[in-house]
């Protein structure tokens, strides 16, 4: 998912939300208010540090925002908490029909929308059509249906989904389902600016473990149990995704007993949260990466040339040489504090059966190749170092995150190696919202950002397709998933037949040949995969599942299982630990019992509020 890390992103950008009462950031804001929980609610906060772009399922791109989506809505499947396997959601169970012309779900009977109406197969059928005969909703999840000839719903718990050949991506459909009473009076125009947002004191409709009933942009989203939910109720009543605008004032948050859960740590700052009383630091295996993308050549999907882009991206030789002057190792180092690995290829490493590892030519640390590739694509060096080709200077910008203090250090890692080389670069920090329109204008010659990949590669795979390149609608460009604007009909050719492969080994090796096309076109440098550092209130808060198990994340899965098993400490458990660690590592101590999860704060009031990129995310992040 795109979850940019832009991840968050993100994944396109790039979220969820909100700040204390009266601390102040270290940016020297105050932070916004946010509202007084009710007596007897317990309530689970989560930090995050890039507010979810839209909770519109076809506008959102970053990983905050497909978390909240999995939070409101059912998918027909999602991945098993142990292996990242296809596993039974909404639908209990799926086959194949005996001429592979078909698939057909049963659909769970009983399940109701929020708002008392039945969901039916009907609200599938609905979902999937409407994907496959827009234009708009294929940006997010065009690439499921795009073997999917058309749904069906011949009664109310059977979904049939025709397919126009085997395709590997029918267990693997990550595809929220919608309302069709709700959504099918948001039309093809609307649906770009539909917010999707609870509006006069009403929620947004949905069927998943929480309802959406409040937001406030850049500060946070409160979402209340279903207490109806067909996979069993949460623990608590109320979960918060609250905006801060920097990990520190995360982590202090935590430290104040104002959160329960930080996530999307910086290393520094996860590192200082080590053997904190009542806090417990974790650093998960994960499936996000950041790289440094390029210009290749700005064009809409038709081919048409659009953007501002640096002729000299266009040469894969000056990409190469620009990845080559990257040191990858010191960038995990400096940057992750060792938390991650160097990167190479775009699928990581924790798909073991899809990361492909490249061989023979490989980009690693090398300025002394990298001066060599620019001197073949005939690029010199001028009186003041910086090299030139035909009266036109190598001056290139870097847009970096201003939202992200790994991704500005990143930025002035990567100008200060290329100045060795003789390239110019100028720096410029960006909000990941104007980046995405910027990436999908095709006005930027670099870009510093990240993806998450899900565990089934094809979406992940057609972000470098030519279809997926902007396109106009209306007289305006939109962007689509590409990125670096990279196109090879070899490397679509592979994709086709990866979309039709349902041999598991033969289908790696395809993905495996579609990584080393981009590895060597390199219309990205993959600086490095990134682990997951998170924090939470082990004092208060137990019974997280990791995925895969047992080193894999616990929150912002692909599936919803923490938010099922979370459940608070035992009264007893607390008392103790807020005795030993003085209140919770200097946060207010936990209240469990008669009031259960009431946070007494003192003067500092509790903020009910509490997502790669980034995402990463990030989603993209």
């Amino acid at each position: 998912m795109k979850i940019l890390t832009k991840a968050a992103a993100a994944v396109l950008a790039a979220g969820l939300m909100a700040i204390p009462a009266t601390p102040v950031h270290a940016t020297g804001r105050a932070a916004a208010p946010t509202p007084a929980p009710s007596q007897g609610t317990l309530t689970f906060t989560i930090g995050i540090q890039s507010d979810v772009d839209s909770t519109n399922p076809f506008t959102g791109i970053v990983a905050e925002a497909y978390e909240a989506y999995q939070l409101m809505y059912d998918y027909l499947m999602q991945s098993s908490a142990k292996d990242m396997t296809p596993s039974p959601a909404l639908a209990e169970s799926w086959q194949e029909s005996a001429d592979k012309k078909s698939w057909t779900y049963k659909i769970r009977s009983g399940v109701k929308w929020s708002d008392g109406q039945p969901l039916t197969a009907a609200d599938a059928a609905y979902t999937f059509n409407r994907i496959i005969k827009g234009d708009y909703e294929q940006t997010n999840y065009g690439n499921y249906v795009v073997n999917i000839e058309r749904a069906e719903a011949p009664d109310p718990t059977t979904l049939v989904l025709y397919v126009k050949k085997p395709t590997p991506i029918m267990e693997h459909l990550a595809i929220p389902i919608l309302p069709e009473h709700i959504w099918k009076g948001i039309d093809a125009k609307a649906v770009k600016s539909y917010a999707n947002e609870p509006t006069d004191g009403k929620p947004v409709v949905g069927s998943g473990p929480f309802v959406l009933v409040e937001r406030k942009k850049q500060q946070y989203l409160r979402f209340v149990a279903n207490k109806n939910y067909w996979g069993g109720a949460p623990h608590f009543d109320q979960l918060v995704f609250r905006v801060f605008t920097n990990a520190d004032a995360e982590a202090e948050a935590l430290r104040r007993g104002e959160i329960d859960y930080a996530y999307d740590l910086k290393s520094a700052v996860y590192d200082s949260l080590k053997n904190t009383p009542g806090i417990t630091a974790r650093a998960s295996v994960y499936t996000g990466f950041n790289e440094v993308a390029f210009n290749t050549g700005a064009a809409l999907a038709d081919g048409t040339p659009i953007g501002d882009g640096h002729p000299a991206l266009k040469d894969k030789q000056v990409r190469q040489a620009i990845s080559m002057s990257i040191d990858r190792d010191t960038l995990v180092k400096r940057v992750l504090n060792g938390n991650g690995s160097a990167g190479d290829s775009f699928i990581p490493p924790i798909y073991k059966a899809l990361h492909y590892v490249p061989t023979g030519d490989k980009q690693g640390y090398d300025p002394a190749k990298a001066n060599q590739l620019l001197d073949a694509a005939g690029w010199v060096k001028g009186s003041d170092g910086i090299r030139a080709k035909d009266g036109k200077k190598l001056s290139l910008r870097l847009f970096t995150r201003d939202a992200s203090k790994d991704s500005q250090a990143s930025g002035e890692f990567v100008k200060g190696w290329l100045k060795d080389v003789g390239i110019d670069v100028k720096v410029k920090l960006m909000s990941e919202d104007a980046l995405t329109e910027v990436i999908g204008q095709g006005n930027f010659d670099m870009f510093e950002w990240g993806w998450v990949v899900e565990p089934d590669p094809d979406y992940q795979l057609s972000t470098f397709t030519c279809g997926k390149r902007s396109y106009k609608d209306g007289g305006s460009i939109y962007a689509d998933l590409s990125d670096s604007f990279y196109c090879n009909p070899a490397y679509d050719q592979l994709y086709d037949q990866q979309a039709g492969e349902t041999d598991p080994a033969k289908r790696a090796a395809l993905v495996q040949q579609m990584q080393k096309l981009v590895y060597d076109d390199a219309p990205y440098a993959v600086t490095y995969f990134y682990d997951d550092l998170v924090a939470y209130r082990s004092d208060r808060w137990t019974g997280f599942v990791a995925q895969p198990d047992p080193d894999g994340s616990i929150l912002f899965q692909y599936g919803i299982y923490s938010y099922l098993t979370i459940k608070p400490v035992a009264k007893e458990t607390t008392a103790a630990s807020a005795s030993e660690s003085g209140g919770g590592g200097g946060g207010a101590p936990v209240v469990i019992g008669a009031v259960v999860g009431v946070v007494v704060v003192g003067a500092v009031g509790l903020v009910l509020a509490r997502r790669r990129r980034t995402a990463s995310a990030d989603e993209r992040e």
